[in-house]
């Protein structure tokens, strides 16, 4: 994976340096064009292919890369997992919103690539893309390679969990992160919801895919779905996920309306909600991402009776989200991505054994 630095980046006191690597000559334009337009980035060449990106890395020695999947002579995933086995760098990838396109963008995260992005349907208009593509290099600049310590799965509890719900936030490098901490989970794991920052079209992929790999069961969450032992619930792409209650029985709801730290799915709107309904019996954990999206969200479980933890800076693609949890007080606990799952596991341990006593 990729994980932050605790040194001053180089993009602190000069721009950013970018390469474009994208068949499509309008794309590269207008990709050019648009993050030109920020002062921190500076777009210091493009490259039409894998090949031609291999001489130009070389030459220009960019902090960061952006990367189509879909290319003639190699695949965009092909040269991934070369660049990253002999000169591995930060690298965004942009991928189309197709059911081809969304499966090879989630191979290209299992390959280390920092974030993965939408492309824009028109070929002549990028949309909300540019802004969003400037904010993921400036995160992606602070990175630097560290290789994922894969977990071994948890032994089943014997504790029951039915009465304990996990809530868990991510976003830049969550892909990588939630894939850790959600198969080290016993098959009887509390019932988990997560929003990860994601294409509308792209968590459905990854729910299946991490339902493959888990003992848990995974899923893209859908309006009314319960809220139960053993099942993990991802908040769809493009719709913000909210945990309700009726009587004893947790269900999650789904909701349009604006963005709220400009994501949609937000973790503040899920842990607004799991504070209000499930406070004591819950356990909460933010992960890896930029920005603040739910670390304040995460106070408000804290205060709801919840456990809350943190990731480390350490274990981090972008410290950002944690980092402001922190300073909020909203973390009882800081922990490496290693500890994440084995922490949750402990404190559902404690709230079962405190209810019991």
């Amino acid at each position: 994976m990729i994980a932050t630095t605790d040194k001053i980046p180089a993009a602190a006191t000069r721009p950013i340096r970018v390469l474009i690597v994208d068949d499509s000559a309008v794309v590269r334009q207008l990709l050019t064009r648009e993050l030109s337009r920020d002062s921190q980035i500076r777009v210091v060449g493009t490259a039409p292919d894998p090949y031609v990106a291999r001489d130009k890395i070389l030459e220009l020695k960019p902090d960061v890369i952006t990367l189509d999947v879909e290319m003639p002579r190699m695949d965009g995933l092909t040269f991934l997992r070369k660049l990253m086995e002999h000169y591995p760098l930060p690298v965004i990838v942009l991928s189309s919103l197709t059911a081809k396109g969304t499966e090879t963008a989630l191979d290209a995260l299992a390959a280390d690539a920092v974030d993965v992005l939408g492309k824009p349907g028109s070929a002549y208009s990028l949309g909300d893309l540019g802004p969003q593509l400037a904010q993921r290099i400036k995160a992606a600049s602070r990175s630097r390679a560290q290789k994922t310590v894969p977990q071994p799965p948890a032994a089943a509890s014997p504790l029951r969990t039915t009465d304990q719900i996990f809530a868990i936030g991510a976003s830049t490098g969550g892909v990588q992160a939630l894939t850790t901490v959600l198969s080290a989970f016993p098959s009887n794991a509390p019932g988990t919801v997560v929003v990860q920052h994601m294409p509308a079209r792209f968590t459905a992929s990854f729910a299946h895919r991490l339902d493959t790999i888990c003992q848990v069961r995974v899923q893209e969450a859908v309006d009314g779905d319960a809220v139960i032992p053993g099942r993990v619930l991802i908040a769809p792409g493009g719709k913000h996920m909210l945990l309700s209650r009726s009587g004893a029985r947790y269900t999650v709801s789904l909701r349009d309306g604006p963005e709220v730290f400009h994501q949609k799915p937000s973790v503040e709107v899920l842990f607004d909600s799991v504070s209000r309904h499930a406070g004591p019996i819950s356990v909460g954990a933010i992960l890896t991402g930029m920005g603040a999206d739910g670390a304040q969200g995460l106070l408000n479980m804290r205060k709801a009776g919840a456990r809350t933890i943190a990731q480390d800076e350490a274990s981090c693609v972008v410290f950002g989200m944690p980092q402001e949890a922190i300073k909020r007080g909203a973390a009882e606990r800081i922990v490496s991505l290693d500890q994440v799952a084995p922490t949750l596991l402990s404190l559902a341990h404690s709230i079962a054994q405190k209810k019991q006593s």
